[in-house]
């Protein structure tokens, strides 16, 4: 499989000023036809779901209870609580066994993805008063459930990092938002979806802004080890700023030698290293460089993304560049990158 060498973000400076760096490519190859991944090529979240779809609730407790750690728990519930049937099989364990852990735990879970069901993914102003009030009602029920389980399993990094969703849709301030971000990092320090939600906490559009974001994107990834996932939130930050732009505008800032340099830097120290490997969500962090060093024109180092994914495609963050159809956004992407 072709992967990224790692060398200094900042190694050879070219005539005119720019740095480039060696990006090995191996041998070419067939490329594989790119398709959605809603599992991550994860064999025991596919496993939950099935379970989850099939209505079985005590298939579903078991492979919960084999997760690893709580990490893995974490990530189990997340991606599993939105599942087609989650709401009709929750309804009937509530309703048989409303104390039990892992029911409030995927409950909790479930009521977050069904609160941003009702909302939708619009801008504020386009969401309705009934969509709102729907919206607050489910996230408050899944705050509830949540700081049961925060009581019940103080260890578990999962009711923390799901807290801190619920509060920045019920707009809990910045203050409460960072004691729950701190509380999840706490339990687990490099814990990447919730550096990865308060990012999102500190950005403009949730009453952030800019500056503070790209901060907390390279303090965290500063404060990480080499070959951490945490690089992916630099590139996370720079395509929120990107989203934030006005067209023609968000393509200048995009391709700016600064923000390229920033782009190359954090891909070196993270998927650009040995030590990243396979880390549980390397199929996301992929796509996001991929996405920000194409739009950067960083095609070399874009290529290099793309490659190990072999056509794994997730939704996001592609569906900022096409919402119906994340994959051609991703296959068009890829071939200006010569993968």
């Amino acid at each position: 499989m072709t992967t990224i060498s790692r060398h200094p973000a900042a190694e050879e400076q070219p005539a005119g000023g720019r740095r480039r760096p060696a990006f090995p490519l191996g041998l070419w190859r067939r490329r594989p036809a790119p398709r959605l991944v809603t599992d991550f090529d994860d064999p025991a979240l596919a496993r939950l779901r099935e379970a989850i779809g099939a209505g079985d609730w005590p298939a579903v407790r078991e492979r919960l209870a084999a997760a690893a750690d709580g990490e893995e728990l974490c990530w189990l519930v997340w991606h599993a609580s939105g599942t087609p049937g989650t709401t009709e099989l929750m309804g009937r364990v509530m309703d048989r066994e409303p104390d039990g852990t892992p029911a409030l735990l995927m409950a909790g879970a479930h009521h977050i993805d069904w609160a941003w069901e009702a909302r939708t993914g619009a801008r504020a102003s386009q969401v309705s008063r009934e969509q709102f009030r729907v919206f607050h009602q489910r996230l408050e029920v899944a705050e509830d459930l949540l700081y049961r389980v925060a009581e019940r399993e103080p260890d578990w990094v999962a009711p923390w990092f799901m807290l801190q969703v619920s509060g920045r849709g019920l707009q809990v301030g910045p203050q409460i938002a960072r004691l729950r971000f701190e509380a999840a990092v706490r339990r687990c320090p490099g814990h990447l979806g919730a550096h990865r939600q308060h990012l999102q906490q500190v950005c403009a559009k949730w009453g952030g802004s800019h500056e503070e974001m790209h901060d907390f994107a390279r303090e965290s990834m500063l404060s990480a080890p080499e070959g951490s996932p945490l690089g992916e939130l630099v590139a996370l930050a720079h395509l929120e700023h990107w989203l934030d732009l006005e067209p023609g505008e968000d393509a200048e800032y995009i391709g700016r030698p600064d923000v390229r340099a920033r782009l190359l830097e954090a891909a070196h120290r993270s998927i650009g290293d040995p030590a990243f490997g396979r880390p549980r969500d390397w199929i996301g962090v992929h796509n996001t460089f991929a996405m920000a060093l194409s739009l950067a024109g960083e095609k070399e180092a874009a290529a290099a993304a793309f490659a190990p994914l072999e056509g794994r495609v997730t939704e996001f963050p592609w569906q900022y560049l096409d919402s119906a159809d994340p994959v051609a956004a991703f296959r068009k992407w890829r071939s200006r990158a010569g993968r």
